[in-house]
């Protein structure tokens, strides 16, 4: 799921970097003292889950949690996740430095999306009722992620639209794999602390 450098367009990459700090400026003014620890365990989930690569014909995907991440912060989960690319980036070479903002756009936003929309269905009901939602939104926020990077590679060049197209039916098994995951996360949350759900991040 991560864009390398020198693949995008200019345009895609400067426009990239002006929405993702844009998205963490918001993160930022919405992160309370009290989500700080939340924020790091999940930045920290996001790092190691995506070191994990499985081969999937000629490339391969790794987990991403980025719609656990969007479920439990909101708009805070750019700060989260930008933090968990930079180190990855840095550390191990994936992605990046050029391409860190649209790759931060590229999946937190679609976190963000996967909080406001299914954010409020999860505090309703039963804690199995939640999970299901949250299950979703976990494979909501990975289908949005693989689109804006399909949209990313289309906008830099027509040669990309094969790769956009195999990034999304590559991450199908990562669709349902997150879904599952996701979906525990939220029965626990439910059952041990039922309180992260109900209140809505601050945005």
């Amino acid at each position: 799921m991560h864009i390398v450098d020198g693949a995008l367009s200019n345009p895609v990459v400067i426009g990239g970097a002006i929405a993702a700090a844009c998205g963490v400026a918001m993160g930022l003014r919405s992160l309370d003292l009290d989500r700080i620890p939340t924020a790091g365990v999940l930045a920290a989930s996001f790092f190691v889950a995506s070191l994990i690569h499985v081969p999937i014909g000629p490339s391969s995907v790794h987990l991403i949690l980025n719609g656990l991440a969007g479920l439990l912060l909101g708009w805070a989960a750019f700060p989260a996740l930008f933090v968990g690319l930079l180190l990855q980036a840095v550390f191990f070479g994936f992605g990046g430095l050029t391409v860190l903002g649209i790759n931060t756009l590229n999946i937190a936003f679609p976190a963000v999306l996967a909080g406001l929309l299914f954010r409020p269905l999860i505090g309703r009901g039963s804690p199995v009722h939640g999970a299901i939602w949250g299950g979703i939104g976990g494979a909501f926020a990975i289908a949005a992620t693989t689109v804006m990077v399909g949209i990313s590679l289309a906008l830099s060049g027509d040669e990309f639209l094969p790769a956009a197209k195999l990034v999304f039916f590559a991450h199908i098994p990562v669709m349902i794999i997150e879904a599952v995951l996701t979906g525990f996360a939220v029965l626990l949350a439910r059952k041990v602390k039922p309180e992260l759900f109900l209140t809505r991040p601050a945005t």
